[in-house]
């Protein structure tokens, strides 16, 4: 048994979702379990709808087109989806009357793309003689709290998807289940939404729970590459990555599985593996526990721009053993997150996102040291075996020093498959060819 993940873009439009349904075909000894988002731009046309309808207009024009266009090009009959569009309306209208949109009423809202979506892909496969049935989320027993936008799962869902799909695992049930990633349902059985990788946390989960021998998530290229082959021509997919390796590019600018979605098959092991839509007989990138083989010295390199570096110096803290303590404490008063650090006895460097908002912080913090914020800056990352940081990093430097880059901070040793560097972020495309071709030529 394996899952399948579509993301949105892979079910865009009529044409994409024959072509998923011929890979679901094409997967179908391999008893799959699929996992659909939105078609193309259905949420964002929602969260448009939203905006209008809080303003008083009523209008799902964008939404009915694609879905009603879609199911005719498709030569399918799709009454669910009327249905929902129905509900849909009523849902806008009562957001124009009260004219606010509450966390709560925005999850219900967004949930209706992903359930068209199950309902078009399960008709036209049913049409097409490939037995499918649709389920939303919480019919396989997808449970969360009440965090609406970024809402986690319960431990109650490992025992429920099992009893779920139990007929289905055994083979008793012949239609392959196609369900909504994403979504869920609380305790008292309102809507709610998994946040960022909350698709890909609904297939690594449902993947874990049954003890799939693997789980696919479908993207638009040959899984993992060593960098952004846009940047580097020669980027080449990687054949296989640590769940460890594949969290670090994920938060470090990769499009790889969110970090989040990762925690249930690294609680039992299940193999993921990123596939490529437009290439099916790519074996793409596998992402295990531990390397079957020799660990690579270098994995992958990937970049995050719009960084700013903060750097912290307090001389009157010398030896004073709260320095740190109080740093982070205002960093926890404003709700900021850190990326990298860099530590002495009476300084710290660091980063944080661009778009931060800093003001308060920053005048709590020169209390008690100078503070001097660097804008314009990036991380470029090195994804790498860090017991062989000396030999990555000569190699490195070396090549970066050829070309006049100046690296302002480096970080390395919290992990043990992270290298990063920070930059100026004009340079940030530049770093990533040069140590490319440094460290993979």
């Amino acid at each position: 048994m394996i899952v399948m993940k579509f993301g949105g873009s892979s079910v865009a439009n009529a044409e994409r979702i024959k072509h998923v349904a011929s890979i679901i075909q094409n997967y179908q000894n391999d008893r799959p379990i699929v996992v659909l988002s939105a078609m193309g731009d259905t949420t964002d046309h929602l969260l448009d709808a939203a905006d209008l309808a809080v303003k008083g207009t009523v209008d799902i024009q964008k939404v009915e087109k694609l879905h009603f266009d879609t199911a005719k090009e498709l030569g399918i009959e799709v009454p669910a989806i009327k249905d929902l569009l129905d509900e849909l309306k009523t849902l806008l209208t009562g957001i124009s009357m009260l004219k606010e949109l509450t966390k709560r009423t925005r999850d219900y809202l967004v949930s209706f793309g992903e359930r068209m979506s199950v309902r078009m892909m399960s008709a036209y496969l049913n049409k097409e003689k490939t037995p499918a049935k649709f389920y939303d989320a919480w019919d396989i027993g997808m449970v969360s709290d009440s965090n609406y936008m970024s809402a986690e799962l319960l431990d109650e869902v490992w025992d429920n998807i099992p009893k779920a799909l139990g007929d289905y695992k055994s083979g008793s049930q012949k239609e392959i289940p196609i369900v909504t990633g994403f979504i869920a349902k609380d305790k008292k059985g309102i809507i709610t939404t998994l946040g960022r990788g909350g698709s890909d946390l609904s297939a690594t989960m449902i993947g874990a729970a049954l003890g799939a021998d693997e789980i696919q998530t479908w993207k638009d290229v040959d899984g993992i590459m060593t960098t952004d082959p846009r940047l580097v021509k020669e980027a080449r997919s990687v054949p296989e990555v640590t769940y460890e390796e594949a969290q670090e590019l994920a938060m470090f600018g990769a499009q790889v599985l969110h970090p989040r979605s990762m925690i249930p098959c690294r609680k039992t092991g299940t193999p993921v593996r990123v596939k490529n839509s437009y290439n099916i007989s790519s074996q793409g990138t596998k992402i295990v526990e531990k390397h079957s083989g020799a660990t690579p010295l270098v994995t992958a390199i990937t970049s995050v721009k719009n960084i700013n570096l903060i750097d912290i110096e307090s001389s009157r803290m010398l030896g004073a053993c709260g320095f740190l303590a109080h740093v982070f404490n205002q960093f926890l008063k404003w709700n900021i997150s850190v990326d990298v650090i860099a530590t002495s006895e009476v300084s710290v460097s660091l980063t944080v996102s661009g778009k931060t908002d800093l003001t308060g912080l920053i005048e709590d913090l020169q209390k008690a040291a100078e503070v001097n914020v660097k804008k314009d800056k990036a991380i470029v990352t090195i994804i790498c075996d860090a017991k062989h940081s000396s030999a990555i990093l000569s190699r490195a430097f070396s090549a970066l020093e050829k070309e006049g880059i100046n690296v302002q901070m480096i970080s390395q040793g919290a992990s043990k498959v992270n290298i990063s560097v920070i930059v100026d972020s004009a340079e940030t495309d530049k770093t990533v060819q040069v140590l490319h071709r440094a460290l993979f030529s």
